[in-house]
């Protein structure tokens, strides 16, 4: 499955643009957060989704 994760700044400016096929939306999860964790994002704006199924979301 594919899935795409985001990251925006409170401007709206895109900070991160990633696609990314898994087996499982827990592969993607763990995946996406790590790459958030990795990039200092876990508490700017951001979102995973499939198929405009929303997986992670912060505000």
């Amino acid at each position: 499955m594919d899935y795409a994760l985001t990251v925006f700044n409170k401007t709206g400016e895109l900070l991160l643009n990633e696609s990314y096929t898994f087996d499982t939306d827990e592969e993607a999860i763990e995946h996406g957060r790590s790459r958030l964790q990795e990039e200092s994002y876990m508490t700017t704006t951001h979102r995973l989704v499939r198929s405009g199924k929303l997986l992670l979301f912060y505000r």
